[in-house]
Parts: structure tokens; sequence; C-alpha cells
């Protein structure tokens, strides 16, 4: 069996940068097994799988997506490398989908060269600096909070930046992993995101990730639009804007790879 398989640099002002996803449009559903075993072979932070759904369950498409190692709840980059695939390769000039997901529905719009995501919000609440927050990333946030994740606020931008994560650290802390966050020199906030748990020691540019982190700077800073940028190696840039209880997250995606892949 061939299947079509692209690969695109998301959240990405330029290519090589962002967060590269994988994305494999589907006839209909393969063993969950044969998905996992793709999703390791392209050793990405995420493969998306997505069937056409035409309105069933009130979404266009059923979306899933793959770690090397488990299947996730939520996915950003992958999601909004879906939309740019559907609406670039699939079905060109589409500005509007939907997916059914673990996550709930989720929407992409296509605004000319920018994809903006329709995500859940997940306030998080200040809780206790844990135990072994010091030792997991290296040195101790100014305040923690948490959700289904940990986030850890620094005072500035160079803190964050200089990080030395101890993952077995940080998946001893349990949680969906911890995002390390701060003010920005050139945007409103800055992120980090390790997720060791996933088989994902620093995701470059994680789109749920902004679920939990927008609701915070805009509270704090008393602004419902937000500019964020991922500093990893490679970068990621965000334009969020939160909206009641769900968070627009806006970037750009850039195509890397287009072929065929051979299944079983």
């Amino acid at each position: 069996m061939e299947l079509a398989i692209y690969q695109i640099d998301a959240f990405a002002e330029r290519r090589f940068a962002g967060n590269p996803a994988a994305v494999v449009p589907l006839q209909s559903w393969l063993p969950d097994a044969t998905l996992q075993a793709i999703a390791a072979e392209n050793n990405l932070a995420e493969t998306a799988f997505f069937v056409r759904e035409n309105g069933k369950s009130g979404s266009d498409f059923h979306l899933r997506w793959f770690t090397p190692t488990v299947e996730v709840n939520l996915c950003g980059h992958a999601t909004l490398a879906s939309g740019y695939v559907i609406s670039t390769y699939l079905e060109p000039g589409r500005t509007q989908m939907s997916f059914r997901s673990r996550g709930g529905v989720l929407g992409v719009t296509r605004r000319g060269d920018r994809l903006a995501l329709d995500f859940p919000i997940y306030p998080p609440e200040k809780t206790a600096m844990p135990a072994g927050i010091e030792k997991a990333l290296g040195r101790k946030p100014a305040r923690m909070l948490a959700v289904h994740q940990w986030l850890a606020v620094y005072d500035s931008e160079a803190e964050v930046a200089d990080l030395k994560p101890d993952m077995a650290a940080i998946v001893a802390l349990g949680k969906d992993g911890i995002i390390a966050t701060a003010p920005g020199e050139k945007s409103d906030y800055v992120c980090r995101y390790f997720a060791p748990h996933a088989g994902i020691p620093e995701d470059p540019a994680t789109g749920s990730a902004q679920c939990v982190t927008v609701p915070y700077w805009a509270e704090r800073l008393g602004k419902a639009k937000l500019t964020g940028r991922q500093i990893s190696a490679r970068v990621g840039t965000f334009e969020c804007e939160l909206k009641g209880g769900r968070v627009e997250i806006a970037g750009r995606c850039v195509a890397y790879l287009e072929g065929k892949i051979h299944v079983d």
C-alpha cells in the first residue's frame, strides 16, 4: 500500500524553523499499531493522520496525532500542518476546516499565508513549588502554576533560554511535561516546552502549550491579543487571541517534503 506523506514546518517564518510535522491523509483508518509504527519511523515530534467525515459528528475530518511512542490528546502544530495540507494540496483555496479529535472539535482557518487554530484554553492555577523543580530545569522559577501541565514562570527571557533540563527529573514530577515561560524581549512572552514522558525531550514549537500560557499572560498583561515565541533551537512564533473559553493560535506553515510511503 502506498500512502501520501507531507512534512510541514509549522509556526515557522522560514523553512527549517518552527516544528516539523508529518501529515498522512487516509481513506480509512489503519490499525493503531500501523499508525504508531509510521510515527516511530518518521521520528518527528508528531505525525498527524486524518480521514474525511463530511460533517459526521459535526466535523469535516477525524484527526489523530502520534509521537514516536504514544498517541496524544492534543497537538497544535500538527493540526496547523494538517490544515495547510488540505488547503494547499487536497482542496486548494479552502479556508475553513474542522477536525474531530481526542481534544474535541478543533477549527482551522486559513488567511493568506497564515493559518489559525481554534483551541480550548486550560487556565493554570497557582500551586506550591514542587520538590525537584530546580533539578528538573536547572534553575528555580519565580512562581509555579499547574493544570495538566506544569507552568514554570521566570523573570526574564535569558533565564528561560539558559535552562538545562534534566529529563528524568521532569518525568518524575508527573503531569504532561513542563512549560517554562517569561516576559519576552521581542514578543509579549517566550516559552520552552519539555515533554520527555511522550518521547519528546524538547518540542520546538508547541501550539497546544499556548492553551495554557495564553490565559496566564492575558491575565497578567491585561490584554487579549498576544505574540509569543518558543525559543527552542528552531524557534516558533505565535499570534494569539483569547476569545472567551477558546484561544486563536495563528502562525505560518512552510512545506519541506512531499512523498510516498509504503505500508504492508
